[in-house]
């Protein structure tokens, strides 16, 4: 999939009420550029993309933000709008059987509810971008996950932290559990939290001081579509470009969120510390 890159070369010229010409001078680019731009008889190139894209956002018209809740409007009842930040473009169809085995739930497509939650994971990579997804869960079977000790022991196995009691009737049990569905609804764990989860595995933190914990670093839901089936239901409708000021914008954001985040976690240590069960305990 392509950028809409005629459309938002026209949207950000409407937005700032500028003619053809006068957004050519504001870039140091010729006006009939812009208009074959505009008409598509050209393909633009990637220095093009990047200066009109930093323009944009340096006059803060959020324009990716703008096309979700403009998507969001339009959906039909029974949709929603999901969110997949790439480290470049992705191949269609899509498959569920393309990541990483050691994701939080093993394989499949992954997705998060909001363009913010997807550009967070994908900004320091040079060629990233957001795709959109229209999303139809009709005659598909889910499983919600919450931050809770299932949720927390499922992850560590999937990331290999639980290889020691793989063999487990209640380690199994929740693998199973997890692939009886088509998609997951869970919270998101990065590898902040994965750390936290890690104290738990290790036997440095009871389970309820690690549900504060990684409660207190809240990223907001991912769906995770596991096979075929579920996949097909998704439909890509836009991909978002994303210049490096929007990068750097949003860079700067997580990291800020990342530190109230940490010294949340520090006190749930401190405020839970005794309360609730040891992995030991849990798998005896």
């Amino acid at each position: 999939m392509e950028y809409s890159f005629k459309q938002d070369l026209k949207a950000i010229r409407d937005v700032m009420n500028l003619s053809q010409e006068e957004l050519a001078d504001k870039l140091g680019v010729e006006q009939i550029t812009i208009s074959r731009n505009e008409q598509g008889h050209t393909k633009p190139s990637d220095k093009l993309m990047e200066k009109v894209y930093v323009y944009a956002f340096e006059n803060n018209i959020k324009l990716n933000r703008l096309k979700e809740m403009l998507w969001s409007e339009n959906l039909k009842s029974s949709h929603r709008l999901l969110f997949h930040g790439a480290k470049g473009s992705i191949e269609e169809p899509l498959s569920p059987y393309k990541s990483r085995k050691n994701n939080d739930f093993g394989q499949g497509f992954y997705t998060g509810e909001s363009y913010e939650q997807a550009i967070s994971f994908v900004s320091g990579f040079e060629r990233s971008c957001v795709y959109f997804l229209d999303f139809d869960d009709a005659d598909l079977t889910a499983k919600k996950y919450e931050v809770n000790q299932e949720w927390m022991m499922t992850i560590a196995y999937y990331r290999g932290a639980l290889d020691e009691y793989k063999d487990h009737p209640i380690v199994k049990k929740l693998v199973e559990q997890s692939r009886e569905c088509d998609f997951i609804i869970a919270p998101i764990a990065d590898n902040r939290m994965f750390q936290i989860i890690n104290s738990f595995i290790f036997g440095e933190i009871t389970d309820e001081q690690c549900r504060h914990c990684l409660a207190a670093t809240n990223l907001g839901s991912q769906y995770v579509f596991l096979n075929e089936k579920a996949v097909n239901q998704l439909q890509l409708v836009e991909r978002c470009y994303i210049s490096e000021n929007e990068k750097e914008y949003y860079k700067r954001k997580r990291s800020s969120d990342t530190k109230l985040g940490e010294d949340k976690v520090k006190l749930a240590r401190i405020q839970y510390r005794g309360k609730g069960k040891y992995i030991d305990e849990i798998l005896s």
